[in-house]
């Protein structure tokens, strides 16, 4: 299985993916180290990415998406996956059995307070109400959805819970 967890910045994608890699012992990929240079600088000058900006690099994840999925491994990936198409592309024609997306919200002042609380080399914390204005939330049906307003660990109990429902964990 793929998972992939998704939502703003702030939400702890990379704090949880870290965390639960340990557990399962599959690998993590931070989707934003494979950002062109170049959406990374627009992102620390507090300018949005757009569609445009987007399409290679989700191009980039769907490529290493595949590569695990065809290989028949699990693996974690950290990615906004804001809208319904950038899942679709990430997703591609796998099963929802093969690639699951995991989205992880909180209130708005949550958020902003993990951000504020944070070092990231390109995130600009101003960016969160775009990125709340983007984010499609996904149905249950689509993703799971994963409160981080509480501790990391009583996250990452929902996130293994939801594992162990669909035979993922032991």
């Amino acid at each position: 299985m793929i998972l992939i967890l998704m939502g703003v910045s702030g939400t702890g994608k990379t704090t949880l993916g870290t965390m639960l890699s340990k557990e399962t012992g599959w690998p993590f990929l931070d989707g934003d180290d494979f950002h062109p240079a170049a959406n990374k600088a627009k992102m620390a000058a507090g300018h949005p990415l757009d569609d445009n900006d987007r399409a290679p690099w989700l191009a980039i994840l769907h490529g290493k998406i595949e590569e695990y999925a065809q290989r028949g491994e699990g693996m974690i990936m950290a990615c906004s996956a804001l809208k319904a198409s950038y899942r679709d592309v990430l997703r591609g024609d796998l099963s929802q059995d093969t690639v699951r997306f995991a989205v992880l919200t909180a209130p708005k002042e949550t958020i902003a307070d993990h951000l504020h609380h944070r070092a990231h080399e390109f995130m600009n914390p101003n960016l969160l109400t775009s990125q709340l204005a983007t984010l499609e939330d996904p149905s249950e049906d689509e993703a799971w959805h994963i409160s981080v307003a509480g501790t990391t660990q009583q996250s990452l109990d929902q996130l293994n819970a939801k594992l162990r429902e669909v035979g993922a964990l032991a």
